[in-house]
């Protein structure tokens, strides 16, 4: 832990989106042989993972850390508040997000018509599945944005 700080820039930046793109196939694992399907949220903090990513990817190429940062952190942050909320859903059983208008417009978008065993939301937000090392999967995402953005700030505000 203690050489993640001494990291560079890009180098953290690199592990960022390795991991994002980590925690996507985990995710289709879950979906294609664990029967645990996307909700609209679940697919929502998909595309977070994938925006965050492909800014860190941008930031390793193009040697822009702390640009590409400052736009990896909002998506990071979008990312947790999404996680935060489908945990409040989950907290709330008598709110549901499945079946609703967010839900409908998600799945027109385009990439849940090209892809939609990746991006098509046929989950409820509410369910609860069984816990991975203890925590449900809207829990790990909120702890793994979190760290996100706080590495994000720290590659903003760190000095070269």
């Amino acid at each position: 832990m203690y050489k993640l700080f001494f990291m560079k820039s890009r180098s953290l930046l690199g592990l960022i989106a390795a991991l994002c793109c980590g925690f996507l196939l985990f995710a289709l694992y879950l979906q294609h042989f664990k029967d645990v399907f996307p909700c609209t949220l679940c697919v929502l903090q998909r595309y977070a993972y994938i925006v965050l990513a492909l800014f860190c990817l941008i930031g390793v190429v193009a040697n822009a850390p702390r640009v590409s940062a400052a736009f990896g952190f909002v998506a990071a942050v979008t990312g947790l508040g999404l996680a935060a909320y489908q945990l409040w859903v989950i907290a709330h059983p008598s709110i549901s997000c499945g079946n609703d208008p967010l839900e409908k417009a998600i799945n027109q978008v385009f990439t849940a018509k090209l892809w939609p065993s990746v991006f098509k939301a046929e989950g409820f937000c509410s369910e609860v599945y069984e816990p991975i090392f203890g925590l449900s999967a809207p829990q790990w995402s909120l702890v793994w944005f979190v760290l996100f953005a706080l590495a994000l700030l720290w590659i903003m505000l760190r000095h070269r």
